[in-house]
């Protein structure tokens, strides 16, 4: 090492951080399978996946619009509540989508 060497107190710190770094389970498999030109932060294992939910997320969105004219057809409270319900799930499937999509597309969020 060209520089000051580290005082005691510096390696005492820097040595926890390696201990609670190495304790992160996750991360050690992830540097652990770090190869060049792969990222292991997503797999390619969760194309089938993402389809899945995409197509669960379509679906949502169908029975949404279906209910939605069903409620404003028949002014009825349970088919609105049901509606409002709905709404809200797809909504949340699809910001999980969105973010899913940004990560194996490396923008970051």
């Amino acid at each position: 090492m060209d520089g000051p060497e580290l005082s005691r107190q510096e390696l005492t710190i820097l040595r926890d951080m390696e201990q609670d770094l190495c304790a992160d389970r996750l991360l050690d498999r992830r540097l652990r399978t770090l190869r060049r030109g792969i990222r292991p932060w997503t797999s390619t294992g969760n194309r089938g996946r993402h389809r899945r939910a995409a197509l669960c997320t379509w679906l949502l969105g169908a029975a949404c619009a279906i209910l939605l004219g069903s409620a404003v057809a028949t002014s009825s409270p349970p088919l609105i509540w049901a509606f409002a319900v709905l709404w809200v799930l797809t909504l949340v499937r699809l910001i999980r989508l969105a973010i899913a999509w940004c990560r194996t597309h490396d923008i970051g969020m």
